[in-house]
């Protein structure tokens, strides 16, 4: 069987890689280690950056992850990658929801055993993205953002940029504007999650505290982190 070194969850905007500590592949990219535990190293590093790596990983998901692989052998689907870093991670019967920049999927389980899924690639399009976009649009740090009470009622991010610019516009600060939409697509994810008492959480928005504070407005979240897709590779 072939030993995994390195993999890739190569996203829209950022790609999640894990790495054996044995291996010095990524020493270009040491600057994006996130955290060494368990005898890996984690790097967030941009998906622009792929292009300026001169080798190929061993497994890897995404839609930006094609070029990144010697063989189409190696590719795996997001899905099945999110179903197999969860079971990796958690035991008991509960829903996985991940947040990506482009597209949201979740899948549950009963007994034990995969029962359900879904994948949405439409009204949550460009939902992490636009908030990254908006952030450096009006100079905001994402720790500024605080859960509020009142959200934007939109369909997808893109729509929700008309609402937050009308906001501002009436002399509300950004600040408050764009938690609206992110609350707005809290409540969308929970609703396109079958409206679950329980959430575990994974992806970008995990560190996203407006999004996190939000979500828990409408069921219990656990939040899991940006590798949980990687984890499902290895």
């Amino acid at each position: 069987m072939k030993k995994i070194n390195i993999v890739l969850d190569a996203g829209t905007t950022w790609s999640k890689i894990i790495e054996r500590t044995s291996s010095d592949l990524m020493r270009d990219f040491s600057s994006y280690l996130v955290k060494t535990e368990n005898n890996y190293n984690y790097y967030v590093i941009p998906s622009s950056m792929l292009k300026n790596i001169d080798f190929k990983f061993d497994r890897a998901t995404g839609h930006m992850s094609v070029s990144a692989l010697n063989s189409k052998k190696d590719y795996e689907n997001e899905v099945i990658a999110l179903i197999n870093g969860f079971k990796k991670l958690v035991s008991e019967d509960a829903m996985v929801l991940d947040m990506g920049s482009r597209d949201s999927k979740w899948a549950q389980f009963k007994d034990g055993k995969f029962k359900d899924l879904d994948w949405n690639s439409s009204c949550s399009s460009s939902t992490g993205a636009t908030i990254e976009m908006l952030l450096r649009f009006y100079n905001v740090d994402v720790k500024e953002l605080k859960f509020q009470k009142d959200k934007y009622v939109i369909t997808c991010g893109i729509f929700g940029l008309e609402k937050i610019m009308d906001d501002i516009a009436k002399g509300n600060n950004a600040q408050n504007a764009i938690s609206k939409f992110i609350h707005g697509i809290a409540y969308n994810a929970w609703i396109f999650a079958k409206k679950p008492k329980k959430i575990y959480l994974s992806g970008g928005f995990c560190e996203n505290d407006c999004f996190v504070d939000s979500l828990a407005n409408y069921c219990e979240v656990i939040p899991l982190g940006r590798f949980l897709l990687s984890e499902g590779l290895l």
